[in-house]
């Protein structure tokens, strides 16, 4: 289960992580960004284009009205010399420049309308790409601050789990089996009062051992001669039997404490 739990985690880590790659919310707003300063270039260029046209538009029109001028002013030339002719040709010549004339203001009426909308465009996307500028860098410090806060509790998640409270609490179960083995060795080392074979201390401890039991054993011994001395000399001769089965239990208990 712990194992499934680990894999679950760092599965989870992994398509997080592929999420952020994917929907990273800088990258996004800055694409966002550019595509509008990409469509406010194509604005300003089809605003420069349109303003180049209504200026080449309005220097036909000048024109056309300069020449239809020219054309009145020969037409009374002609009258006052007297040629009606004449003067009814530069007649219908003016009128042609008139018609062109007024058929280019018409032109410049209608794609005024357009310029103006082209410009009040401009002007509005200039001031949303400057909003979303000011906007992408709150919204980036923002993101930052929430994927950092996730990046923190996604760890104190993962330490105050039930995998790792599990790990811990197995740990701790197995060092509190390990004190207690070692209190239950000392107490056992202290009831004997051996110390562990095959080491130092457990050889001098058995070597002090053995020469106190060889001091009592010749304590013991000195106080039985003194005794039995007490007896010899209060004895007479029928005190020899008694005194052969006293050497013969010394003997014994000698042969017994391996002296």
């Amino acid at each position: 289960m712990n194992l499934f739990d680990r894999f679950a985690r760092v599965a989870k880590s992994n398509l997080n992580e592929l999420a952020n790659k994917l929907e990273d919310p800088e990258k996004i707003m800055d694409q966002a960004v550019e595509e509008m300063q990409n469509d406010l270039v194509k604005v300003r260029q089809s605003y420069a284009e349109v303003t180049a046209t209504q200026r080449r538009l309005l220097k036909q029109k000048e024109q056309c009205d300069t020449m239809a001028q020219d054309w009145y002013k020969r037409a009374q030339l002609a009258l006052e010399k007297g040629n009606d002719d004449l003067a009814k040709e530069a007649l219908s010549r003016r009128q042609q420049q008139t018609d062109e004339a007024n058929a280019l203001q018409n032109q410049l009426d209608s794609q005024a309308d357009s310029l103006d909308k082209l410009f009040e465009g401009m002007k509005m996307l200039e001031k949303k790409i400057s909003e979303n500028k000011a906007k992408k860098d709150q919204m980036v410090a923002r993101a930052r601050t929430a994927q950092s806060t996730q990046k923190v509790n996604d760890m104190i998640s993962g330490v105050t789990g039930k995998a790792s409270t599990d790990a811990f609490s197995r740990m701790e179960e197995k060092v509190e089996m390990m004190e207690a083995a070692a209190e239950v060795s000392a107490e056992m080392g202290s009831l004997s009062g051996n110390a562990l074979p095959g080491s130092a201390a457990s050889s001098v401890e058995n070597q002090f051992k053995a020469l106190e039991a060889a001091n009592e054993i010749d304590d013991e011994l000195a106080k039985m001669k003194g005794l039995l001395g007490a007896e010899s000399s209060s004895s007479s001769g029928g005190g020899n039997s008694n005194k052969s089965d006293v050497d013969d239990e010394l003997e014994k208990m000698k042969r017994d404490a391996g002296l």
